[in-house]
């Protein structure tokens, strides 16, 4: 017979509501995981939906994403003229505070929608706005709903603001038509993603207000907004090669460029290697504390079996059969609280604020981590069983 099915079948209640706890903690871990690939996805997603061969930045910088980059708008023509560029076109990037200002229809009174559907009038959204130039690199991926940005005040906003096509978004003062919808298209912060034209953008980014026109003006400045861009997309021909296109960009032209590898690694190495490594820590720290839970409860799951372990001993069962006892009783106690921790964290994970990612491999990586610990765990408990004295079988 199966010594450790036997005793868990004896006491199925308390097995069960043990599991039950540490899966729980379990989960818990697990979604510290799953947080922390989302993280990483969410700080890529940009990059990856504007689809870029060579990001093209101030001479200097390392992008628009790490620090400030800003260029003339006219260097894309420079970036566009260069043997193996096949497309080139200008970007901007800031953060902004949106606000509803209503649908066409006028329906809706002005309001944010959060994932429950229940509207918020009123609230305000951050939102990365991401300025670009019609028919050129630099614009949404594939929509899921509506049409592309076409003219001046229209909008495509990531599904994630809460907002439908139609909405009117209010913006530093312009207000904005949602003409299109697209799906997880967020900042390396979370925010939603929102594609209007170039023109709006710099008007956004460099627009004065009314006080600050009127001195401009009055000192001869002008108040219009500025042609500058904090980056130029290219993409590259198959047979272009990156490394000598970003060195006649250096030398001949004063900018600085970097491939789509390197944006990446910037993006993943400084801007959210922080949260990465904070993320990683607290990972490390529970499931250090799964593994000294999962111990203590195979020692005294090992404590209350002190007679019977005693009784086998007696009769003369092997060593080896007390330790598969304890070490199968501590496998399916991990089995079990995993399966319940994954079950609850998969039917849940939609409903963070924060995108958490777990495919088969972080699910696989975290069984595996489990069953290393679980392993480990018991040897506590091996140990105490292997002390005990055939003896004690007789005691009172």
């Amino acid at each position: 017979m199966n010594l450790a099915l036997r005793d868990i079948r004896h006491k199925l209640g308390r097995f069960l509501l043990t599991c039950a706890g540490l899966g729980l903690l379990l989960g818990v871990a697990l979604a510290m995981v799953g947080i922390y690939r989302g993280v990483v996805e969410e700080a890529l997603s940009l990059t990856r939906a504007l689809d870029a061969d060579l990001w093209v930045v101030e001479g200097g910088t390392r992008g628009p994403f790490a620090e400030a980059s800003r260029i003339p708008g006219d260097a894309r023509e420079a970036v566009a003229r260069i043997a193996g560029v096949t497309a080139a076109g200008s970007v901007t990037f800031q953060t902004v505070e949106a606000r509803a200002a209503g649908t066409a229809a006028a329906s809706a009174a002005g309001a944010f929608r959060n994932e429950a559907g229940r509207e918020r009038v009123g609230a305000a959204l951050r939102v990365q706005i991401v300025g670009y130039e019609l028919d050129r690199p630099g614009g949404p991926p594939a929509l899921i709903q509506g049409r592309g940005v076409a003219a001046r005040r229209e909008m495509v906003l990531d599904r994630g603001a809460g907002q439908p096509l139609g909405a009117m978004v209010e913006i530093g003062g312009l207000r904005f038509r949602v003409v299109g919808l697209v799906a997880r298209a967020v900042s390396s912060g979370g925010d939603p993603l929102g594609w209007i034209t170039l023109a709006d953008a710099q008007e956004l980014q460099f627009r004065l207000n009314a006080p600050a026109a009127r001195r401009a003006t009055a000192s001869g400045s002008g108040g219009q907004p500025q042609d500058t861009v904090n980056a130029i997309i290219a993409r590259l021909a198959p047979h272009a090669d990156a490394a000598l296109i970003t060195e006649h960009l250096r030398r001949w032209k004063h900018l600085a460029a970097l491939s789509a590898a390197d944006q990446e690694e910037v993006l993943t190495r400084s801007v959210v290697e922080r949260a990465r490594k904070q993320l990683g820590l607290f990972t490390g720290i529970l499931l250090l504390v799964s593994g000294v839970i999962v111990a203590l409860i195979v020692y005294m799951l090992t404590m209350d079996k002190l007679r019977e372990i005693a009784t086998l001993k007696l009769i003369g069962a092997p060593d080896r059969a007390i330790v598969s006892l304890v070490m199968q009783q501590a496998l399916l106690l991990g089995t079990v609280s995993f399966a319940s921790g994954a079950t609850l964290l998969l039917l849940v994970k939609d409903v963070f604020p924060r995108r958490v990612v777990l495919g088969p491999e972080e699910l696989l990586a975290v069984a595996g981590v489990v069953f290393v610990i679980c392993l480990l765990a018991s040897l506590l408990g091996v140990r105490a069983a292997l002390r005990i004295e055939p003896a004690q079988a007789l005691g009172g």
